[in-house]
């Protein structure tokens, strides 16, 4: 009997429909699964009460400083597993902040150490930077990361960012003032997210993951777009330095930490309004020169290989 572990955290639920679904096509009388759902010992609401509250765990979620995480059962920790689907979604271009608080853990490091990984990421449409940090964070947890699967908000990208905060302080998942598509990952998506389950149990069965991210990529797991990888890797720069100037200048719940994460906020919305266009602008004049690049750069990101730079 195959074990497999099925970790994760899902504010919304959107990540619970889609491992979910991946799973019920891996089940079978050769594969037992077992769940853990990362509880926070100080849970984050959903929806979001207020924007203080939202933008308000950027720094640490950027910097990914850990908060205490619910124990985790002894059942689950003295059992071995053959595979692990790591489910995640992402905040601020980082892994959600109760996701890298469980990496931070030694339940983490017993869990994932030598044993095959696949994550499994549910998100807006921003992920390529997020991913890079955690594949660091899972070769220091000695895991071995054997595949990867991506559902994304398809909608252009500021359709997106008005959808997406209308769900995250509404809670509900509609269309916005009728006329706006409904945020996240499309329910198409989600439900035919079943299909990868199939792929990864012929694996699983057959104990060789050497071709697994493969398959993955042949049945459309993972998608990259050349312009939003352009985005996240600018926007990792500047949060970079937003993060670390609000961290240095304030204390935690103090008058001076909100008045600069408000000017984040403003910040933040002048960037998606009037930066990115631009940047787009200037992605397509040099899309032609750096062709032979960005077509590498694909490869790459749809791969599971790590590169030696740190993030």
């Amino acid at each position: 009997m195959k074990q497999v572990l099925v970790i994760y955290y899902s504010q919304s639920g959107q990540l619970t429909e889609i491992l979910n679904n991946v799973v019920s096509t891996l089940i079978n009388d050769q594969i037992a699964i077992t769940y853990l759902n990362i509880e926070m010992e100080e849970p984050f609401p959903f929806p979001w009460k207020n924007k203080e509250e939202f933008f308000g765990v950027f720094p640490e979620t950027f910097r990914q400083e850990p908060r205490k995480i619910k124990a985790i059962s002894d059942e689950i920790l003295n059992k071995k597993y053959d595979l692990i689907l790591f489910g995640y979604s992402v905040w601020y271009l980082t892994a959600s902040l109760p996701t890298t608080s469980f990496l931070a853990t030694p339940e983490a490091k017993k869990l994932l150490e030598n044993t095959p990984v696949i994550t499994i990421i549910g998100c807006r449409n921003m992920w390529i930077m997020a991913q890079e940090k955690l594949k660091h964070k899972l070769k220091n947890l000695n895991a071995n990361l054997v595949g990867n699967i991506v559902l994304v908000d398809r909608n252009i990208n500021h359709v997106s960012v008005i959808t997406i905060v209308h769900w995250m302080f509404t809670g509900l998942k509609a269309r916005f003032l009728g006329i706006f598509p409904k945020p996240g990952v499309s329910q198409e998506d989600i439900d035919e997210a079943s299909k990868f389950g199939t792929v990864i149990s012929k694996h699983l069965i057959q104990n060789d993951f050497k071709t697994l991210q493969a398959d993955l990529v042949a049945a459309n797991a993972v998608m990259v777009k050349s312009f939003l990888v352009t985005v996240d890797k600018r926007a990792n720069l500047l949060f970079t330095k937003w993060s670390t100037f609000i961290t240095n200048k304030s204390e935690k719940n103090t008058a001076k930490r909100r008045s600069l994460i408000k000017m984040f906020n403003y910040y933040l919305v002048t960037a998606i309004w009037v930066l990115s266009p631009i940047v787009f602008i200037l992605f397509l004049v040099t899309y032609l020169p750096f062709y032979g690049r960005i077509k590498k750069e694909k490869v790459y990101y749809k791969s599971v290989l790590l590169k030696q730079k740190e993030i």
